[in-house]
């Protein structure tokens, strides 16, 4: 069993919340997503994935201020905890660790 279980979105999904730090929230985590990796991605499945995160303990949720344009209701934000910086480090450093392993010639086929 992983050290640390975090699926490939889920990590995007974690890393983009870093990116956007103060301003992660559902439609802005889905356009960044969406403009870096020119990958598709449905409300549902990221749902899902910021559900699964939060109940890891990997990520945390508030809500900010009520707005008018959503009709009095409040974003719902989301930020990295002390547990999923963890988590990200440990991927990063898994897979550094993995590339460097490689040898050149593995990656140069002719």
């Amino acid at each position: 069993m992983k050290k640390y279980p975090l699926g490939e979105f889920e990590e995007i999904v974690m890393l983009i919340i870093g990116v956007r730090y103060k301003e992660a929230y559902g439609v802005s985590i889905k356009k960044e997503i969406e403009a870096r990796l020119s990958r598709n991605v449905s409300m549902g499945a990221l749902h899902t994935a910021l559900v699964r995160l939060e109940d890891k303990g990997y990520i945390r949720s508030y809500d900010g201020e009520p707005t008018e344009e959503r009709a009095g209701r409040p974003k719902k934000y989301f930020e990295i905890t002390a547990l999923g910086a963890k988590a990200i480090a440990y991927a990063k450093d898994t897979r550094d660790e993995l590339w460097r392993s490689i040898p050149k010639l593995a990656l140069n086929p002719k």
